[in-house]
């Protein structure tokens, strides 16, 4: 018991989609999936993989900067870049950097979990002292055993003639999945905006710690033009009530009638106006139908966003369900902020209230598999109000380590002239994604196939070893019979 996390083994019994990845890899054979669980668990006890942390793992680890995540592929996968050229072999560093590859994968695990990812290997630059074989096993034994959720779509690129070697460590599936890239041929998988100058694009990020390497999250566009910054925000709301106050004490100075009001009607007809704003924004937008059940707020959907080409395929509903005894303010941002208007992009939400928000695209923009979108919350006190500046000024005071953040990513729809499209491209023997999918199920099918044959002839042989011991204790019986008859 000693030998894996109990906080493991719970997980496996929630995630149906974990133990599916593992039955997969495994070709749906119970026992061979059961070894396969075991020696992850047993990995994850023996690098505390649970409790890596920044603080936990050598600082030079990440000041080196031949591992991190940054960038995405063609298809929206996170980049898993591995710079060959900043690795050095040295036994007595490589348990820390083998917990330094755990670190950032359980990492993006945890942000976006079931999201596969493509690696790359940077071999550029690169001599004999950089490459270390076994250290790229241990990559591959990463995905291969440990992340199986990450190997049911991942891709890996290899820039290197060590295809022909890391081929070898593993099985069809795993094959099915790898890529052997050039530099020339390189943006076919990635485009240039998320490649480096010396492959060829136009990426000028350059790794430097701290902070670890992320999205760059910003405001959304909101329903009437673009959110500003908080301080301004602030200062615009301060210069309004000035306005209000002069504009009121002027009309006063005038003697201008003021004419009586029923504050239970425009309270009303105000709820009416709010209802109907808040149905019209609503409409036509796609409901959620998964959730993701944080600490202070349940998310839906889960994990993403479906965006289409169509005007009814434009807006997409976004839930947040308050599950803790207090306020709790949230905000949400986005990767893509010049595409999409969010309402409301920052409020708070009441003890078990639901809030409502509309994601839509703007103007001619089209989603990207690119585009991400992260919801913060965080829990108010009881004293805290929850008007606009008290928010700002909120959101400027609470701690990092009391912000919930759960992270969404964009799901484009294929249009139906784009199905055919790929119908069409399958029929003439072009590889797309679902005809790797179909491999895969007809290579399980076969597995499976193949143990039913070996059953059905155990269970013939056996069979015939039964019929063959029946006729035997039959003509003993019979022999025995005539014995004693003749007696």
């Amino acid at each position: 018991p000693h030998l894996i996390y109990i906080i493991d083994v719970e997980r496996l019994f929630k995630d149906d989609a974990l133990v599916e990845c593992y039955l997969t890899w495994r070709l749906f054979v119970v026992e061979d999936a059961l070894k396969m669980i075991d020696e992850s668990f047993q990995w994850r006890k023996e690098y505390t993989v649970n409790d890596l942390t920044e603080n936990s793992i050598p600082r030079w680890t990440f000041e080196t900067g031949a591992v991190y995540l940054h960038g995405y592929d063609k298809e929206g996968h996170k980049l898993f870049w591995f710079k060959v050229k900043l690795h050095v072999k040295d036994p007595k560093t490589i348990l820390d950097k083998k917990k330094y590859v755990a670190f950032w994968l359980e990492r993006y695990a945890k942000r976006e979990p079931g999201t596969p990812l493509t690696v790359v290997f940077d071999m550029s630059e690169s001599g004999i002292s950089n490459i270390d074989m076994d250290f790229v096993k241990y990559i591959i034994s990463c995905f291969k055993v440990y992340y199986p959720k990450f190997l049911c779509k991942i891709s890996f690129l290899f820039v290197t003639a060590a295809w022909k070697i890391v081929k070898t460590w593993l099985g069809p599936e795993a094959i099915s999945k790898l890529k052997f890239v050039s530099k020339s041929d390189i943006q076919t998988y990635i485009s240039p905006e998320h490649l480096p100058p010396q492959m060829g694009g136009m990426d000028q990020f350059k790794y430097s710690y701290p902070p670890l390497p992320d999205d760059d999250f910003q405001s959304p566009i909101c329903e009437n033009g673009p959110i500003v910054s908080e301080d301004e925000s602030e200062a615009k709301e301060a210069e309004s009530e000035c306005r209000d106050s002069l504009e009121s004490s002027f009309n006063t100075e005038h003697g201008i009638r003021l004419k009586k009001v029923n504050f239970m009607e425009d309270v009303a007809k105000q709820d009416d106006v709010d209802r109907a704003d808040i149905s019209n924004r609503q409409k036509g937008a796609r409901r959620p139908l998964t959730t993701f059940k944080g600490t202070l707020l349940h998310v839906s959907p889960s994990e993403e966003l479906s965006f289409g080409s169509r005007d009814t395929e434009r807006k997409c509903l976004v839930i947040l369900h308050n599950v803790t005894k207090n306020h709790v303010a949230f905000k949400v941002r986005t990767t893509a902020p010049e595409k999409y208007r969010v309402k409301p992009s920052s409020s708070s939400c009441e003890t078990g209230a639901n809030v409502d928000i509309v994601v839509s695209l703007h103007g001619g923009y089209q989603a990207s598999p690119q585009d991400r979108f992260l919801v913060m919350a965080a829990e108010m006190e009881a004293n805290v109000s929850a008007g606009s500046l008290d928010l700002a000024q909120f959101w400027k005071e609470v701690p990092k380590a009391k912000i919930m953040e759960h992270r969404l990513r964009c799901h484009i729809l294929e249009s139906p002239k784009s199905i055919l499209s790929n119908l069409s491209d399958t029929s003439l023997g072009t590889p797309t994604t679902d005809t790797q999918d179909l491999h895969m199920t007809l290579m399980r099918v076969m597995a499976s196939n193949s143990r039913l044959e070996q059953k059905v002839d155990m269970c013939l042989w056996l069979q015939k070893v039964l019929l063959l011991l029946a006729s035997v204790l039959l003509a003993f019986s019979f022999s025995t019979i005539y014995l004693l008859w003749t007696s």
